[in-house]
């Protein structure tokens, strides 16, 4: 039996739960399979559970290299789960589907324009001003603005379900800053990977021309008289729960990904500030922070995400966000039950697709209906306050009793309204424990505006298991929408912003500079740490049980070095001591913390990013999983040696990167970094312990630098203290070498723009060269007892050099002025 046989026939056997009728997305009731799946029945019905479970497995091996990622409120960043088993819709089934869609957006965009208008809905009493007003969503610094923008909602999003008559209904709508686009693209993209024949015959619409479409709208967005639109993504920033699907959506649109700190308010319009002090005028703002942080100014005082004057420059219409501000006030259950009126009122129509049935205790038919059946629906507030809940107000009702909710209702009937429970539809869903199981199902869809019209992407977003309806932290489903012929357009969307072929400059921020900049000193000092790491555990394996020979002493140096670089002091465990150094991710020193640095800072430009980056995390990543999962000391050389070819595949990637400031500083970082690890490496191995010692840990350094095989031919084999120093300090030729280390990064630092050749990162740059230069390699190799004191403070004084001209690089290069400091009275601690 093939796993969609087997799933139909558990469906049909009856059921002692007592659980209500679901409307399923596959099969119906008399056990065949729907309309939208019989296309695909003669692929679909062969796949057996081993195909599913391969399936998953590849999947989990896609999103892990493309590091995708999704937070829930709260928690740590957690792999995306996408379902094998897509979501299909027919033709006949999404056209209907697309009209409401389209309609209920332009009723979103209607009402906005009146609220923050004429307010018409309040005039009339269509609206209660408690649901407007009593909402934080309402941002009153947009109230009647002189310059109102009539194009307030530019993508509007919305979540669905189907009731158990296999109606489409919308549960709530997402208006504040839509999330899951990049998700959806990138759903789409791993199964049709995955999935490849059952793709192709499918038939179905595909996602990519909505990112077309989406770019046109946006900068057809900005005032008509301008030519290029600078258009930017703001973020919140790597530590959102959605950072990946900003991150995604910025690099598919081709716009840059931006947090406050890259924008600054001159005189009514918002600039962008590049390197070098130079501003350039952003006309659009593509907005995923949520309006009250967006501007301390006049919103709340005590965001560090925001623009100050933020606002005002959307008063004067020099800056268009989409969403506007103020958007996130349709996202009110609160407005519910009072959609049919408004669409009547403001378009002249009828609401074609219906919303979940919702009673807003405000009203006191609708605080009985609710309060009188609190079993069978689910109270909401409409709202939580943007400041601390008081004592006699409760936002998050799932943890008390139905008294104690119904205190709190009666308490604040305003607040609260009541949804009807909906039985939701359901799709398969593979486990790797239970297999091909049901689960209740929503969908999120995305609708644009076009022109002059909204058009939904044809797709979404689908997701089972959600604790709510919209919860992006579930599994998740591609959503193919069959075409009703295969020769029809993708979208039919025929009014994509025709654009000139210009050649747009990219933007370069202080902040993304910085994180490139430390990008480059995480990938070298991840290297550098497992080279030495490998070179050690050569010796460890070969010498352990001999401790008192000169391998075993060489083993104790070398051990000793890479406690002392990585600070893990040893616990006398070689292995578990190697492990820790590997795995460790809250020490400075250990590789996975490099490694988590390394990430942080890559997803921080993920937008200027080859995606090839993230396969080497994804590497990096197995490779842990490898050594935590097998205990034989072989693993060590394993895992660490597949972590080392992922750190120069990052080295790979980067190479290929455009030769601008950000791979300059990349480079920069790279090369500093490089000159602290050699010095610091030298000064802890160059020391007299005997013949026989020394030549050992010198052969291990030289292979810890990757300088073993350079030194052979240079030097044919001959290992002394002094062809050591002369290749890893003074050797113009060596790229493992001190000297050429801060050569390039001299070169580099000369061709920035805010470098002058007078600035003070040169100036200690030009002073360190000469001091190498003047080092006499005798003196520096002569014995004091056991020691090389003028090799040991000459590496220390470049050291702290080194650390100096990494500070002066950052003054220079990074800052952009005092950070900003909340506004407000705060409480003092």
């Amino acid at each position: 039996m093939t796993v969609l046989r087997d799933y139909a026939t558990a469906l049909s056997q009856p059921t002692l739960t007592g659980a209500p009728a679901r409307y399923d997305e596959v099969v119906a009731p008399d056990g065949s399979l729907r309309a939208s799946w019989k296309g695909l029945a003669e692929l679909a019905v062969q796949i057996t559970p081993g195909d599913l479970s391969r399936l998953d497995a590849e999947i989990r091996r896609f999103l892990n290299n493309d590091g995708v990622t999704y937070a829930r409120p709260g928690e740590d960043a957690g792999p995306w789960q996408l379902d094998p088993m897509p979501l299909v819709i027919s033709a006949a089934e999404w056209e209907p589907l697309e009209v409401g869609l389209a309609q209920r957006a332009e009723l979103l965009n209607a009402i906005l324009i009146d609220l923050y208008g004429d307010q018409r809905l309040l005039r009339e009493g269509i609206l209660p001003p408690e649901v407007v007003f009593g909402h934080s969503g309402f941002a009153r610094p947009m109230a009647r603005a002189a310059t109102r923008d009539q194009r307030p909602l530019v993508i509007a999003a919305a979540d669905l379900g189907r009731n158990a008559e296999g109606e489409w209904t919308v549960l709530s709508d997402r208006a504040q800053a839509p999330s899951g686009i990049g998700y959806a693209i990138e759903n789409r993209r791993v199964i049709s990977q995955v999935l490849p024949e059952l793709y192709r015959e499918a038939g179905l619409h595909r996602v990519r021309p909505f990112l077309s479409a989406f770019r046109s709208a946006l900068m057809a967005s900005a005032e008509v008289e301008v030519a290029d639109p600078r258009v930017v993504v703001l973020s919140p920033g790597t530590h959102s729960e959605t950072s990946y699907d900003q991150a995604n959506v910025a690099a598919s649109l081709g716009f840059p990904l931006v947090r406050g700190s890259d924008l600054v308010v001159r005189q009514g319009r918002v600039f962008l500030r590049e390197y070098a002090g130079t501003l350039e005028q952003v006309d659009v703002i593509l907005r995923r922070v949520d309006a009250s942080w967006s501007d301390p100014l006049e919103l709340r005082a005590d965001s560090q995400l925001g623009v100050p004057g933020l606002s005002e420059a959307v008063r004067r219409g020099t800056v268009r966000i989409v969403n506007g501000l103020g958007a996130g006030v349709l996202e009110n259950p609160g407005l519910v039950p009072f959609l049919p009126a408004a669409s009547e009122a403001l378009l002249g129509e009828s609401l074609r697709l219906p919303t979940v049935a919702t009673w807003w205790c405000g009203e006191p038919d609708g605080l009985d209906h609710v309060l009188g059946n609190l079993d069978e629906v689910a109270v909401r507030a409409i709202d939580r306050p943007a400041t601390d809940l008081s004592n006699d107000l409760t936002a998050d009702l799932s943890s008390l009793s139905l008294d104690e909710v119904r205190e709190q209702v009666r308490a604040h009937p305003h607040r609260y309204v009541g949804q009807e429970r909906l039985a939701l539809s359901q799709a398969p869903s593979w486990s790797a424990a239970t297999g091909l199981e049901p689960r209740p199902l929503t969908l999120r869809t995305f609708t644009l505006r076009s022109g002059s019209t909204y058009r939904p992407m044809v797709g979404g977003l689908a997701s089972t298991q959600g604790t709510s309806a919209g919860d992006l932290g579930a599994v998740s489903k591609d959503v193919w929408v069959l075409k009703a012929s295969r020769d029809e357009a993708d979208l039919d969307r025929a009014e994509v912003l025709t654009l000139a072929a210009v050649q747009a400059r990219p933007a370069v921020v202080p902040r993304a500079l910085d994180d490139l900049f430390w990008f480059g000193r995480y990938t070298e000092r991840a290297e550098d740490t497992l080279r030495l790491l490998l070179a050690a555990h050569v010796l460890s394996e070969d010498y352990l049980t001999r401790p008192h020979s000169a391998g075993g002493q060489a083993t104790t140096v070398m051990l000793d070095a890479l406690a002392r670089l990585t600070g893990i002091a040893s616990t006398g465990d070689v292995d578990r001591h190697l492990r820790a150094i590997l795995l460790d991710t809250n020490q400075p020193g250990a590789v996975a913390q490099s490694v988590t640095a390394l990430r942080d800072c890559a997803q921080g430009v993920r937008d200027q990013l080859s995606l090839d980056i993230w396969k080497a995390f994804g590497s990096y990543d197995r490779a842990s999983w490898e050594l935590v999962r097998h205990e034989h000391s072989y693993q060590v050389s394993e895992s660490a040696g597949r972590m080392l070819n992922a750190t120069m595949a990052v080295h790979g990637v980067t190479a290929n990167m455009m030769r601008d400031e950000g791979w300059r500083m990349i480079r920069i970082g790279g090369w500093l970094e490089r000159g602290l690890q050699v010095t610091s490496l030298l000064r802890l191995v160059v020391g007299r312990r005997g013949l026989d010692t020394d030549r050992i840990v010198l052969n291990q350094t030289l292979l810890a630098a990757d300088s073993s095989i350079t030194h052979r031919r240079r030097y044919r084999g001959y290992v002394r203290p002094r062809t050591v120093l002369d290749l890893m300090l003074a050797d113009p030729e060596n790229p493992r070498s001190l000297t050429f280390a801060l050569t390039e990064l001299r070169r580099h630092l000369s061709t920035l723009k805010a470098s002058t050749g007078a600035t003070r990162p040169e100036r200690l740059l030009d002073e360190l060269l000469e001091e190498c230069r003047q080092a006499d390699p005798t003196t520096l190799v002569a014995l004091d007892g056991e020691t090389r004191p003028h090799l040991v403070k000459h590496l220390d004084q470049v050291n702290r050099q080194l650390v100096r001209l990494s500070d002066a690089i950052e003054t220079q290069h990074f800052e952009t002025g005092p950070r900003m400091r909340p506004l407000g009275l705060m409480e003092s601690r």
